[in-house]
């Protein structure tokens, strides 16, 4: 393998560092900063209690996508968003479940590959744990 092909673990790091951006302008930034490589990437925040928000999670990372331009609207695009997203969440279920939680959800795409990642802040008030999952699907 070509040390410069661009792979499932770019993919992994980039929707990682956007998951990590601090605002919309940082986030904007990274976006043309990676357009330029030829990734494809959006991010957005949401917040509530984990069980009851799983949902608006999950429809909050597929419309970002669609918004953005990293996947079109069909089946097969949008359930791999779906799959990546719901993948990301069951990697912090057990910390989240009972509380809750806030945060963003960084997707990137390079070709193929499309990763999405859920940096999440756990917990009550200000007594917050922190996690990060990640999900990838090949479209």
């Amino acid at each position: 393998m070509n040390e410069n092909e661009i792979g499932s673990r770019d993919v992994a790091a980039a929707a990682i560092s956007i998951a990590l951006t601090k605002g919309r302008s940082a986030e904007r930034e990274y976006i043309e900063e990676k357009s330029k490589d030829g990734f494809v990437c959006s991010a957005v925040d949401y917040g509530g209690e984990f069980i009851t928000n799983i949902n608006k999670i999950v429809e909050r990372a597929v419309v970002s996508a669609v918004r953005e331009g990293v996947i079109s609207s069909t089946h097969r695009e949008e359930g791999a968003v779906i799959g990546a997203t719901r993948e990301a969440i069951t990697q912090v279920m057990d910390k989240a479940i009972g509380l809750n939680v806030g945060g963003k959800i960084g997707i990137a795409r390079y070709k193929e590959h499309l990763c999405v990642c859920i940096f999440f802040a756990i917990g009550m008030l200000h007594l917050n744990e922190v996690g990060i999952g990640l999900g990838h699907r090949v479209i």
